[in-house]
């Protein structure tokens, strides 16, 4: 898993202006503010933490420790009063216990439930994204147009879109639609050992064995696009309160499995390598020196449909509190089903600083191609043990906590601080997965 941060900018201003009338020789000056005043500068970094006991690498089993830490500056810079160019780039670098396992040969005592010492045991992603918005002079109407690049070792995107809002009512109502496409290509790590086998190879007894078989083609393909349009309406409907509703079609098309998520299978003998003494226990962490062979890869469809529809909820109730809240309910046709429900209280503590406390709960109903470890067979047509596509619920406590200054009195060298921003989640999955983040962001002005 891979914790990404994209900050997107959009702000929007009340326009003040008249008309030289040629009959009266109306001298009124016209006047229009900017969309933006002056340029903003963002960093953001993240750190993020998470164990588990159900590696997709190692078929269903063993660790899924994790570690990721991330960073992004984003510049938004007005081109003219109507004009924005935001700038977001961004890298994360990781290093896995799960994924240094595709190579169960890198380590002298092979196990799923420690990491291996190989290359693949790390890994950067580097990413740019660049929008261009422009508002309309009474600020009623924007478009915007986005492309963005990102890459690491075995995987590249690239993806364009845009959108345009429309404001009415006096603003208290907004209607916006969004599409994206984006064009992705693996460069695809499979398995070590269904590549090259490295014996002694030993059987389920713990004898030599030199009938290791495994189910093993290389993709005749590597493409993966998703094409996605979003919609979404917002409403004011009192002083103190605003809602909005949203829903997402996405689309997705080619490999859609991960080619180094092992499979086993319950219809065909078990091989291994290692210490064949280890085989007993093999499905228990105490197995030190022992990596069972991949008797194939997931296999999933080349095409997936998603819809997700969702609402938030704000409510102002006075000066030092306002509610939050968001539900989403998800669907596709790998039959996956999910809920989503958060609430998020900041409590204004002084004029400068606010709290917020945080809560999320996900649940989720399995897809129709996910089964564990070993209970898949090999006559079936898909097949996964990525517990991501499992039946599981999901706890999120968090807490946030936010410095503002308006007048921007703390300065560095041109550009004075506007925002400091803190958050800190911790989630529990109810299939053993945990994890930490914690994640800082500074905002600055060009004065």
């Amino acid at each position: 898993m891979r914790n990404k941060l994209i900050l997107s900018l959009l702000l929007l201003t009340q326009i003040a202006f008249s008309q030289e009338s040629e009959t009266t020789k109306d001298t009124t000056v016209v006047f229009k503010k900017r969309v933006l005043e002056a340029t903003e500068v963002d960093f953001l970094a993240s750190y993020y933490k998470q164990d588990g006991v159900h590696s997709s690498v190692s078929g269903g089993i063993g660790s899924e420790n994790l570690t990721d830490i991330a960073s992004n500056i984003v510049v938004a810079m007005p081109m003219n009063d109507d004009d924005v160019l935001t700038i977001d780039a961004g890298i994360s670098a990781y290093t896995s216990a799960s994924s240094s396992n595709i190579n169960p040969y890198d380590s002298a005592n092979p196990t799923p439930w420690q990491s291996s010492s190989g290359a693949s045991e790390q890994d950067q992603l580097v990413s740019l994204v660049a929008n261009y918005s422009h508002s309309s002079d009474n600020r009623n109407f924007i478009w915007n147009a986005d492309v963005s690049v990102s890459m690491e070792y075995d995987y590249s995107s690239i993806g364009i879109g845009g959108g345009i809002t429309r404001l009415f009512n006096d603003k208290n109502s907004e209607v916006s639609v969004k599409a994206n496409v984006y064009l992705d290509n693996w460069q695809p790590i499979y398995p070590k050992e269904l590549q090259v086998n490295q014996g002694p190879i030993f059987d389920q007894n713990g004898n030599n064995s030199a009938l290791y078989n495994p189910n093993f083609v290389e993709w005749d393909s590597t493409n993966r696009n998703s094409y996605s349009a979003s919609f979404s309406f917002s409403q004011v409907l009192t002083k103190k309160t605003q809602f909005s509703i949203f829903f997402d079609l996405v689309q997705q098309e080619g490999r859609l499995s991960t080619p180094y998520h092992r499979m086993y299978f319950a219809d065909k003998p078990n091989f291994y390598v290692g210490n064949p003494l280890g085989i007993p226990n093999y499905q228990n962490e105490s197995n030190t020196g022992t990596y069972q062979l991949a008797d194939a890869i997931e296999k999933l469809p080349k095409s997936r449909f998603k819809l997700p529809i969702g609402l938030r909820w704000n409510y102002y109730v006075n000066e030092h509190l306002v509610v939050r809240t968001y539900y989403r309910y998800y669907s596709d046709n790998w039959d996956i089903t999910a809920h989503t429900a958060s609430i998020e209280l900041p409590i204004k503590l002084t004029d400068k600083f606010t709290l917020t406390p945080m809560y999320r709960y996900y649940t989720q109903k399995q897809s129709k191609y996910f089964a564990p470890y070993e209970t898949h067979v090999s006559t079936e047509e898909y097949y996964t043990s990525d517990y991501d596509l499992s039946t599981f619920d999901a706890n999120q406590y968090g807490f946030g906590f936010a410095y503002t200054d308006i007048f921007t009195s703390a300065k560095i060298w041109k550009f004075g601080l506007k925002n400091i921003d803190f958050r800190f989640n911790h989630y529990d999955r109810s299939d053993g997965l945990s994890s930490n983040i914690g994640s800082i962001g500074f905002k600055f002005v060009m004065q």
